[in-house]
């Protein structure tokens, strides 16, 4: 018996779509990776409610469920990322400055806060939780292959929240030992140290600039 067919595929996904709640969930995804337990607070959904929706959003390729670095009793629901084309609408970038968070600084927030500044022209920082003593040679890379430049950027601790941003974890680590806001964003990033290849780096730079773009 045949399989499903690309048409088959995009009836799925505008079905998906056409229910209120799963609309609503998918919006909320396109800012920012949540657990399953910050999907049931921000939306009033019980457990097994919310999980039905998610299973028809991951059926319809909508959302891939991973789990965390830091926890893994805990897991991160996320877009995937040509499900931001299907919504016809996207939210607009923050016009505060960005807060990009990470461990140590060294690697994934600083590339996040130069490449939120070269595609938006706005104001980003970075800092971790326990910075390293310096960025890593292969961030510096990356961002050069991207026409970026880290080579002065230097990992900052960060001490406090300041008022007035919008704060962005990049490390389920961070964003689970912080306790973030309901206005805090988290994507959900593999931390490119941990194999240090020239392809990781690289592969953040991908990904964080398709989350980027969404925005921007």
């Amino acid at each position: 018996m045949p399989g499903p067919t690309e048409f088959d595929r995009r009836v799925a996904r505008h079905a998906a779509l056409g229910d209120a709640v799963r609309l609503a969930l998918v919006d909320d995804l396109v800012v920012s990776d949540r657990s399953p337990t910050e999907l049931c607070e921000r939306h009033a959904l019980t457990t097994n409610l919310l999980a039905h929706h998610l299973d028809v959003l991951e059926v319809a390729g909508l959302i891939t469920r991973t789990s965390s670095a830091g926890d893994a009793r805990r897991r991160y629901v996320r877009l995937v990322p040509a499900t931001v084309a299907l919504l016809g609408t996207a939210p607009a970038a923050p016009r505060e400055p960005m807060l990009f968070l990470c461990t140590h600084n060294s690697a994934r927030s600083q590339l996040a806060a130069a490449m939120w500044t070269a595609h938006t022209g706005r104001a980003a920082g970075s800092a971790g939780t326990d910075p390293s003593p310096a960025v890593h040679r292969g961030a510096v890379a990356a961002a050069r292959r991207a026409g970026l430049d880290l080579s002065a950027a230097v990992p900052t601790a960060i001490d406090r929240i300041p008022d007035g941003v919008q704060v962005v974890t990049v490390c389920d680590r961070v964003h689970e030992q912080l306790r973030p806001t309901a206005q805090w964003w988290h994507w959900s990033i593999p931390d490119p140290v941990d194999t240090g290849t020239a392809a990781a780096f690289d592969a953040v730079v991908a990904e964080l600039r398709t989350r980027i773009e969404a925005l921007a």
